[in-house]
């Protein structure tokens, strides 16, 4: 491999650990570890298949369909790409994505060190910055890659490294059963909002990957896939420190927010250097991530309505809303988004998964139809409960369905589903 490809490579793979590693990425796993104690390895894989591998999941289902998520969604029906595109955008942007991106900027970055300030400038101060950059989407990719992410992983690495060579207490013995851990751990990696990023980031990463000369599948693919793995091995390297991290914090109350207690670990590890050190970090993450899910959103609904509405208006307009959500504060903004993830989670791994294992063999688009049908069923019903709008009597009912207490109700159905297609298209 010559060294202009590791180099694209290393761009490509680090750009796309920065759009994935956000808010969220740094701020749940923490508080995984301080719930499930000694069984940290346990939560650490669980996280892990919901984080990493099920967004990579994501990246291959875009390369097995074509280049960008509306060739995904033409594996089903056509209109599942504007209408779940869309949902996954309103979602993954300036409903709840980009706005936590700012309020965890300002509570673990800016509000330490300015304890007067207010919420609103630190918020201003941040979408400036991220509508300066995403402005120009041909220099996104190249800006995080390039400049931003080896920073945000030094920095990382460095407080990760020391908290396990040095921690700040023993690991306490875990009150969870194993598949209470598990639970726990895989149902955090949804919060990630990576499954839902994964199908939107795969396009901006082919088409950077095309913009630097690999045009042809064969090398389109595989620039794609090996940046891909990078990013994932960056990934496990990060949520998997961060986990023992927080079960090593000698923190036991679960209750702490979690800027409160990325802030205490910084600071017990490093001190006064520790504060700086995150802050540098949180800043770093959520900018890069802010800055791809803002280029996203406009590049989508530009291309959605046929440029009827430019790039720039939506990337204003998007800068504008997330501005104003993320006054609201991390942890509400946490409470809010789960909702609407419970439901549209469920159809998107349904739809990742079913085209990457079964793409190839089975053409037809029956079957997809059936297990989309049905996910969406389950994630209506999960929807549902989370809102609290079932009662207790119909909860109990719905426990027949294998792993519905555990929000994977959605796996067996679409097995069921995409059968029934399978045989209906015979």
């Amino acid at each position: 491999m010559d060294k202009k490809r590791i180099g694209n490579i290393l761009t490509l793979g680090f750009a796309l650990f920065a759009m994935f590693f956000g808010a969220g990425n740094l701020l749940l796993p923490p508080l995984i570890g301080v719930e499930v104690g000694s069984s940290f390895f346990i939560a650490m894989v669980a996280f892990g298949l919901s984080g990493i591998l099920l967004p990579f999941t994501g990246i291959l289902s875009i390369i097995q369909s074509g280049d960008r998520f509306k060739d995904l969604g033409n594996r089903v029906h056509p209109w599942i790409a504007p209408i779940l595109g869309t949902i996954i955008m309103v979602c993954i942007g300036p409903l709840i994505a980009i706005p936590r991106t700012a309020a965890t900027t300002f509570e673990v970055g800016i509000q330490p060190f300015f304890p007067q300030l207010q919420s609103f400038w630190g918020s201003l101060i941040f979408f400036i910055i991220t509508l300066f950059l995403a402005i120009k989407p041909s220099k996104v990719v190249d800006v995080i890659g390039n400049y931003l992410t080896p920073i945000l992983l030094i920095l990382l690495a460095i407080l990760i490294t020391i908290g396990i060579v040095n921690p700040t207490s023993a690991l306490k013995e875990s009150e969870l059963s194993m598949i209470q851990s598990f639970s726990e751990g895989f149902i955090e990696g949804y919060q990630t909002l990576d499954v839902l990023a994964s199908v939107i980031f795969a396009g901006i990463i082919i088409s950077a990957a095309k913009a630097k000369g690999y045009q042809d599948q064969k090398s389109k693919t595989q620039v794609t896939i090996i940046s891909g793995i990078l990013s994932s091995v960056c990934l496990l390297f990060v949520y998997g420190g961060l986990i023992y991290l927080g079960a090593t914090s000698g923190i036991t109350n679960p209750d702490v927010k979690r800027s409160e207690l990325l802030i205490l670990i910084s600071s017990n590890l490093l001190g006064q250097y520790g504060l700086f050190a995150i802050a540098v970090c949180m800043a770093f993450a959520c900018l890069t991530t802010a800055i791809s899910l803002t280029s996203a959103v406009g590049s989508f609904f530009s291309d959605l309505l046929k440029n009827k509405i430019g790039y720039v208006p939506i990337v204003i307009l998007c800068t504008i809303i997330s501005f104003g959500l993320s006054i609201k504060g991390v942890d509400q903004i946490i409470k809010f988004a789960y909702p609407p993830l419970a439901f549209i989670y469920p159809i998107v791994m349904t739809l990742v998964i079913y085209i990457v294992f079964l793409g190839k063999r089975i053409s037809s688009k029956e079957p997809y139809v059936g297990a989309v049908i049905a996910s969406t069923l389950v994630g209506f019903l999960g929807l549902l409960n989370v809102l609290g709008l079932l009662s207790p009597s119909t909860f109990e009912m719905l426990k027949i369905i294998p792993f519905f207490e555990y929000d994977l109700g959605w796996v067996v159905p679409s097995i069921i589903g995409f059968g029934i297609g399978y045989l209906f298209k015979k």
